[in-house]
């Protein structure tokens, strides 16, 4: 299976890819989609377009996507809200299923605790995929999205095993 994790942002959405066999963990490729300042529809088609090529380039077959929290800037809240909604719309386009995960959810799948330090995840990305070269930070948080979402998605389809050999 293979996965990408989407870090959203508006001046910098990471992305990272990676493959999943069993327990296992590959590092494909990341990086980031990066705007300039300027008009909001512009900044919005550039994440579209950079994201829609990242997908036919690397071909995810699932993709997870980090959710938002509201802080005290609503108008910062409501234009992150919008590159969120091109970082769910791309791969939803391509025709796949894409997961969401709270902040705290991936750190704590990935390091242990649900308020790790981004050095902390970085750290532990660079331990479940060892010689992976980091595009950034924006980057470093997509990889832990994918591999939570690797996680999460193997225990549930051990769960549905489980509950269906249980039917039978």
């Amino acid at each position: 299976m293979r996965v990408i994790g989407i870090d959203p942002g508006l001046r910098t959405m990471g992305w990272g890819v990676i493959d999943v066999d069993g327990s296992r963990l590959r590092h494909v490729a990341n990086g980031h989609c990066t705007t300039v300042a300027g008009n909001l529809p512009d900044r919005l088609m550039a994440l579209f377009d950079q994201l829609s090529e990242v997908m036919i380039l690397h071909a995810p077959d699932t993709a997870a996507v980090e959710q938002t929290f509201v802080n005290k800037d609503g108008a910062g809240t409501l234009k992150l809200g919008q590159a969120r909604a091109i970082a769910l719309l791309v791969p939803a386009r391509a025709g796949l299923d894409v997961g969401e995960y709270a902040p705290n959810t991936v750190k704590k799948t990935v390091v242990g605790v649900g308020h790790a330090a981004k050095a902390q995840v970085e750290h532990m990305v660079r331990m479940q995929l060892p010689g992976v070269k980091i595009f950034g930070p924006d980057a470093a948080d997509a990889l832990a999205i994918a591999i939570c979402h690797a996680f999460h998605r193997q225990t549930g389809d051990r769960l549905a095993a489980a509950v269906a050999g249980a039917m039978r």
